[in-house]
């Protein structure tokens, strides 16, 4: 058989694999398995800091569990915020007028009558002064009015209308004592225009009267009243007219609201179950074995998951709610048994997820002993198997190597056999 250059390197390939193989293999092996459960911990690592800001998310969205809600006998006149210690009731009010801001015009002005003189603007007992002799023109004037440090309150603007210019000057907020006003020395133009300013609109207070048109005064500096009710914050948008009927306001518990709350933690919790299950699927005839099945830290996550479910806080638990788990580790709601203990304990709820130590703190705290980026026991288990990787790969270097000597010392015995070859057939040959 004649040996060529193809047959040699043939050789030297099969014999230096043959060689390595059995190393390849098994660190092949390590890596797959490596990879696998660090993508499967990777994916367990997202699906509870997913569930845990979901439980954060409740926790902090009012601190409460509980939703209130006002209803209005009349729409466009007022909007509220309930919290969860708002107490329920009926109550009327009566819009007199809204909170309105100062508005003033200065009209006549040229950038000709400035260069001399000052402009002084007062809101209540405050007051600021702006230098006219640096100022040559009506924007240089509103820039100064919006840029001076010691502002009061006050937005000064140009309104152009008719070919002549109007400095407009409006304070930042509503209120009775934010009424702006204006005087000028040493400078008659300026002075004329302060004198002959022109009111486009009064300071004034919110009034809102409770109990009706002849009820209770309520005053505010905005059109919002915060705690006239307790836990209940008030917007008025629009006054009403005497004789207007009273705008009814009833307090109450929103029970749609809250059991939509209640399925928001179930939702999060059963889709953490899908993700364990998915991840610890033990296969079989026609599955595939997940990277975490039997894992030992997916138990103890699952067991202390299961035991929160079950254990109470503030006296209750999920259960009295008609909140609990199927054979399958599923939370489910009973809407009628919730319904019922809401509207017999609804404190008692509350207290379950948002009270000191309650459900949702404990499992912020338990699933972060898992979560942490430091110490945290899936962070620790994804190291390690990143440095094993890295071990892998220095073993596939090694072996590299290996392979490289083995093939160069199979190419150059099979490189001499066939020289070795080549000349004895030209030996022969000459015979």
């Amino acid at each position: 058989m004649a040996i060529d250059t193809d047959y040699v390197q043939s050789m030297a390939t099969q014999l230096a694999q043959y060689e390595v193989q059995g190393q390849l293999a098994k660190a092949d092996r390590n890596q797959a398995a490596y990879k696998a459960q660090l993508n499967a911990l990777t994916t367990l690592d997202t699906a509870l800091k997913a569930f845990k800001s979901s439980a954060s998310g409740l926790k902090s969205a009012g601190s409460s569990m509980l939703i209130n809600s006002a209803t209005f006998s009349q729409e466009g006149y007022a909007t509220a915020t309930v919290s969860s210690k708002a107490v329920s009731g009926s109550y009327d009010f009566f819009v007199e007028q809204l909170a309105s801001k100062s508005q003033l015009a200065l009209e006549g002005l040229q950038d000709s009558d400035l260069g001399s003189g000052s402009l002084t603007l007062g809101q209540g007992s405050d007051s600021f002064t702006i230098d006219l002799s640096a100022t040559s023109t009506l924007d240089q004037v509103a820039a100064a009015i919006n840029g001076a440090a010691d502002n009061t309150g006050v937005k000064a603007t140009l309104v152009r209308s008719n070919g002549q210019v109007n400095l407009v000057l409006t304070s930042e907020k509503t209120g009775a004592d934010q009424a702006i006003s204006l005087s000028a020395s040493g400078n008659a133009a300026v002075q004329n225009a302060v004198a002959n300013k022109r009111e486009l609109s009064v300071a004034k207070d919110a009034i809102v009267r409770l109990g009706g048109e002849a009820g209770i005064e309520l005053r505010s500096s905005s059109n919002t009243f915060d705690n006239v009710i307790d836990g209940v914050s008030l917007t008025f948008s629009k006054a009403q007219q005497s004789g207007d009927a009273p705008i009814s306001v009833d307090i109450a518990q929103d029970q749609k609201a809250t059991k939509e709350k209640a399925q928001s933690f179930i939702t999060a919790f059963n889709t953490l179950m899908s993700s364990f299950d998915s991840l610890t699927a033990s296969g079989g005839e026609n599955g595939t074995r997940a990277a975490l099945a039997g894992d030992a830290s997916v138990r103890a996550i699952e067991g202390m998951l299961n035991q929160m479910i079950r254990t109470s806080f503030g006296g209750v638990s999920l259960i009295e709610y008609g909140i609990a788990a199927d054979r399958n580790g599923k939370l489910t709601l009973d809407a009628a048994r919730f319904e019922k203990a809401i509207a017999a304990n609804p404190e008692g709820f509350d207290k379950l997820f948002s009270g000191k130590g309650n459900l949702l703190e404990t499992l912020d705290k338990n699933l972060a002993a898992y979560t942490s980026s430091a110490g945290g026991l899936l962070t620790d288990r994804k190291d390690n198997l990143n440095n094993q990787l890295r071990r892998v790969d220095e073993q596939l270097d090694t072996i590299q190597k290996q392979y490289d000597s083995y093939y160069n010392r199979y190419l150059r015995q099979y490189t001499s056999l066939m020289q070795t070859m080549a000349a004895m057939e030209q030996t022969s040959g000459m015979f």
